[in-house]
């Protein structure tokens, strides 16, 4: 094979099997726009779930990926941030290589209601307040009880069963709350 078509196979090998997240379309419309979590409410959502090293975070619709980043750097936890949004794993991953824990933190550029999150010990989310009672069921199947959720600004009621949370915080006029698996 020659040097110059060797250089072509790899070119192609390395745009169409290897090409980054970013690069992608998406997998479907985002259910939500981005909108980032105030660092202070990411910091009390951390510390309502009483996260330690020990923990494995998975935040669904992790947009920039602070939550995952934030888990890793102040907690030494392990964290997933998965979002159907390429430019927003894009963004993450940059964020990622600034903040040095590479090695504890990865994006999934993957749909969150098909995505295994049974690892999970802690599950973090700012969806929409029907997106969250949608997982009910996938949180419920997949997670093993006693794991953590915790939402910010949008409860698990929206289908008219209330499904209180075990505490809520009021972090400068934000809500967020708390539960453990099972969600009743």
């Amino acid at each position: 094979m020659t040097a110059r078509r060797l250089l072509l196979t790899l070119t192609i090998l390395v745009t169409t099997v290897v090409a980054p997240a970013w690069a992608q379309q998406p997998l479907r419309s985002p259910d939500v726009i981005f909108v980032p979590t105030p660092q202070e409410v990411v910091d009390a959502m951390l510390k309502l779930a009483k996260v330690t090293k020990n923990d494995v975070i998975y935040d669904l619709g992790s947009g920039d990926g602070r939550i995952p980043i934030t888990a890793a750097k102040t907690y030494g936890a392990r964290g997933v941030g998965i979002d159907i949004d390429p430019q927003r794993i894009k963004e993450a991953t940059e964020n990622l290589k600034t903040a040095g824990v590479g090695d504890r933190v990865k994006f999934l550029n993957q749909d969150l209601f098909t995505t295994d999150i049974s690892e999970a010990t802690v599950v973090t989310l700012y969806l929409l307040p029907s997106l969250n009672v949608k997982l009910i069921p996938k949180l419920n199947k997949e997670l093993k009880p006693g794991t953590r959720v915790v939402s910010h600004a949008f409860d698990m009621s929206s289908d008219g069963t209330e499904r209180k949370p075990k505490e809520t915080l009021n972090v400068n006029g934000r809500t967020v709350y708390f539960w453990t698996i099972p969600i009743q």
